[in-house]
């Protein structure tokens, strides 16, 4: 037998342990760890190990595949893009083949296990995955990644405040290139219209749905390139105006931050045929920028706090440290500082608000998480009756039913029992010979 190949980044005596020697499929659940998660349809064998704490995905694959998906997943993570992160890929000479290692996406699922737990037919749900779908192509079509297989069965989704982050988990067709051409872009468009548009079909099939909501679903899919062009277009228009209304600037700027995009770099260079000025606005410019992570929230609130949250996240929890300090200037005449200010929220209401929302929803998900909840469940009832509803009424909502389109309801995605242990299969009596007839019992 030739050895396997052995490269792991995470060299733990339970990895290191595995029989990496055996095909994937035929480890046995009786020598090794394995658990059942539903994954969606896929050309290779992948099964789920629980060993040193972690859990991890194990696919199988042709050699020369697995090799270039591992290399685009490490330059994925190099990079800062949401993908899975590769832990090891390991070589079988004697069968021809390879099993790439991921570390699973805690407070992650599948787009299956969150339509399959909402209301029926709820465009606003919808409407967050293809936002974040489309988040998340940008991002690595920014990055100069073709995906080439772009669809809701190779994405895990996890929740950050009112918005879903879409998690790249497939880049078994994927390309990485100094930049992508319009052509590649539009490719990669086209395969994800026609990947959500089936997707969801089949999924309001398998659920039972009404055949009238198919023409609905295909049409929500086939709006997914307008709002990729309104996201594109928003990070590379480069406008042009008189040198004089530089507080234009400022304008574009805000615009990018408010989307959670932070700007590195304001560059203003003369535009072509601009002229030499008017004498008073001045001669035209075009205006580059060059933009950064999609982080600024969570940057910002991290550099007021030393909080580390999701993006969405950050941005909910800084309008209420703000409420926190209109409501404190309005209390107290005097004047009350910054530090003071945050210091006083945290303790006095993030902190025992996060402990209260976490626990009305019988601590599933993250206490942040669940603060951002109950915060619009507030807000949505606050709206709905015409005044502010008050904490206590929002919790009771949260614990029971939270309103139907709310980003709040997605937590019941987040509700799992432990992961099942994958049963050894039943002893079978051995086969008898065909050649030699079975032994009669005996009294």
């Amino acid at each position: 037998m030739t050895p396997p190949d052995l490269r792991l980044r995470r060299p733990s005596p339970g990895l290191i342990g595995l029989p990496w020697e055996r095909p994937l499929g035929d480890w046995d659940p009786d020598e090794v760890p394995l658990r059942e998660l539903p994954v969606g349809p896929s050309r290779h064998l992948v099964r789920f190990v629980e060993v040193d704490g972690g859990l991890w995905a194990l696919k199988e694959l042709p050699p020369r595949i697995a090799r270039r998906e591992f290399d685009v997943l490490r330059h994925l993570e190099e990079t800062g893009l949401p993908a899975v992160r590769p832990a090891g890929l390991v070589t079988q000479p004697d069968h021809d083949c390879s099993i790439l290692l991921t570390r699973y996406l805690t407070g992650s699922w599948q787009y299956r296990r969150l339509i399959a737990r909402l209301p029926p037919n709820r465009p606003a749900h919808r409407s967050r995955l293809f936002d974040a779908m489309v988040g998340l192509i940008v991002e690595l079509h920014r990055h100069g990644v073709y995906w080439g297989d772009c669809s809701l069965a190779n994405t895990l989704f996890s929740r950050d405040g009112q918005l879903f982050q879409a998690w790249l988990v497939d880049a078994e067709t994927s390309e990485v290139h100094p930049s992508l051409s319009d052509g590649q872009r539009a490719q990669d468009l086209e395969i994800l219209v026609e990947n959500v548009a089936s997707g969801m079909v089949d999924l309001a099939a398998s659920l039972g749905r009404p055949p009238e909501i198919e023409e609905q679903l295909i049409a929500e899919a086939m709006e997914l390139p307008s709002r990729y062009e309104a996201l594109w277009e928003a990070l590379h228009a480069q406008p042009q105006f008189a040198f004089g209304d530089r507080y234009r600037i400022e304008g574009t700027v805000r615009e990018l931050n408010d989307l959670g995009f932070v700007v590195d770099e304001v560059s203003l260079a003369p535009a072509e045929g601009g002229g030499g000025g008017d004498g008073g606005g001045g001669g035209a410019v075009r205006l580059r920028l060059l933009v950064g992570e999609r982080n600024h929230h969570a940057r910002y609130l991290e550099e007021l706090t030393g909080l580390e949250v999701g993006e969405g996240q950050a941005r909910i929890l800084l309008g209420d440290l703000r409420a926190h300090q209109r409501a404190i200037a309005r209390e107290h005449p005097h004047r009350v500082g910054e530090e003071e200010a945050i210091a006083s929220w945290m303790h006095d209401v993030l902190t025992p608000g996060m402990r209260r929302a976490h626990a009305a929803v019988r601590h599933v998900g993250t206490p942040v998480q669940a603060y951002c909840d109950l915060l619009e469940v507030r807000w949505l009832l606050s709206e709905q009756a015409g005044a502010d509803v008050g904490t206590e009424r929002a919790l009771e909502a949260l614990a029971e039913r939270a309103p139907t389109d709310s980003a709040a309801r997605a937590l019941v995605a987040d509700t799992a029992s432990e992961l099942p242990i994958v049963a050894p299969d039943p002893e079978v009596p051995p086969t008898p010979d065909p050649e030699v007839p079975p032994t009669p019992d005996r009294a």
